[in-house]
């Protein structure tokens, strides 16, 4: 395709468009999937017909590659309102799945007829499968990585011995006539019969984080399934969610959401306050945007006792891909007055802030390494 059939594509043929250009064949189709959504005001786009909205989704996913597809989907979404045809089983089957999609599809989780429940599920379980596929991985490297610097000691067993660390430590010691290393400094782990961390997840369900919901139970999942670290998963709007249970799935973790209600940042820390039992080896990770249902000082109050008690709360406004979050200002300022890290968090980011955090890093000097910090 050249330079000028692009231009045509992008002004969309009216007559002020400048190109005097004609398409033809599968180029004036794909014009016409482009018109239907961004020129559905003035031309009657697609209308709230199920078999019309699904003909167009077919056809965008085969003109456009699925990068394109998900942002095409999106806007439909938002610009033309097809929300309720996501009930639709014919729907959901010809819809590319991705994150926003899941969240939308989980703020109508209680509308989903019995007839479209499962392939709801499906959709739901594609995106989840290949979030695990990216993630997982990494998540393990750094945090794993992390704890074993952590509990490295010096005077190990034999059995506890890191004998690769060690021989590394000791190659100044070898003694050629004996073709030998001494090992006069043994590097080991510690035995970790129990978990040397605790992780607790405090994630604000309100319909605003719809997508650092779905990654946020991802990440919780992966970190479950490391033995050195407990973790928990609370949820959150008005009402309080243990969701620890369903850490180890994480489809029915998101199915346990219930996306789009209020805000009670209060009682969720007051939960969190009630079940962590090891203060100073706690990081409690409140992924919220802060806009407080409730009351801002008690919530404030909650904030500063938890940290006078020792656990290290970071606050991540978000963790997704979707640029820059809205928050309150206000509540942001006061927790990072209280040496509270306060920033949001892309997922490529998470694993090693995690590790960063395990280890008792400076997380506000690695945000600011890592170009997180919020801009005053």
């Amino acid at each position: 395709m050249d330079d000028l059939n692009k231009w045509r594509l992008v002004l969309g043929g009216s007559d002020a468009d400048g190109t005097g250009f004609s398409l033809g064949g599968q180029e004036l189709q794909m014009d016409k999937t482009l018109e239907a959504l961004y020129d559905s005001e003035k031309k009657g786009g697609l209308g709230p017909s199920s078999p019309n909205v699904s003909r167009w989704l077919g056809d965008i996913r085969t003109f456009f590659p699925a990068s394109v597809v998900q942002v095409m989907q999106r806007d439909a979404i938002q610009r033309l309102n097809i929300t309720q045809l996501l009930l639709e089983k014919e729907m959901l089957e010809n819809v590319e799945p991705d994150v926003h999609l899941v969240a939308t599809l989980l703020t109508l989780r209680h509308a989903i007829p019995d007839k479209t429940r499962d392939t709801a599920r499906q959709v739901v379980k594609r995106v989840v499968d290949d979030l695990l596929k990216k993630l997982t991985q990494p998540t393990l490297q750094a945090i794993t990585g992390s704890l074993h610097r952590s509990i490295r000691n010096r005077r190990p067993r034999h059995n506890e011995i890191n004998w690769h660390a060690t021989i590394l430590k000791n190659l100044q010691h070898y003694q050629p006539e004996y073709k030998t290393i001494i090992p006069e400094t043994r590097i080991g782990y510690g035995r970790r019969t129990t978990s040397l961390k605790d992780v607790v997840l405090c994630l604000d369900q309100s319909g605003s984080m719809g997508t650092s919901v779905v990654y946020s139970g991802i990440f919780g999942s992966v970190m479950a399934s490391i033995p050195a670290i407990k973790t928990r998963m609370v949820a959150f709007d008005t009402a309080v969610a243990d969701l620890t249970e369903e850490l180890k799935d994480p489809v029915d973790l998101l199915f346990g959401v219930q996306l789009g209600g209020g805000t009670d940042i209060n009682a969720a820390l007051s939960y969190c306050q009630q079940i962590i039992t090891k203060p100073a080896d706690t990081v409690l990770v409140l992924i919220t945007d802060l806009f407080e249902g409730g009351s801002d000082d008690n919530m404030r109050k909650r904030a500063a006792e938890l940290i006078t008690a020792g656990v290290q709360v970071i606050v991540l406004l978000a963790l997704n891909d979707d640029g820059a979050p809205a928050y309150d200002h206000s509540n942001a300022q006061y927790f990072s007055n209280l040496g509270i890290p306060v920033f949001a968090c892309t997922p490529d980011k998470f694993p090693d802030l995690m590790a960063a955090a395990l280890s008792k890093q400076d997380i506000n000097g690695w945000a600011a390494r890592e170009e997180l910090v919020l801009k005053k």
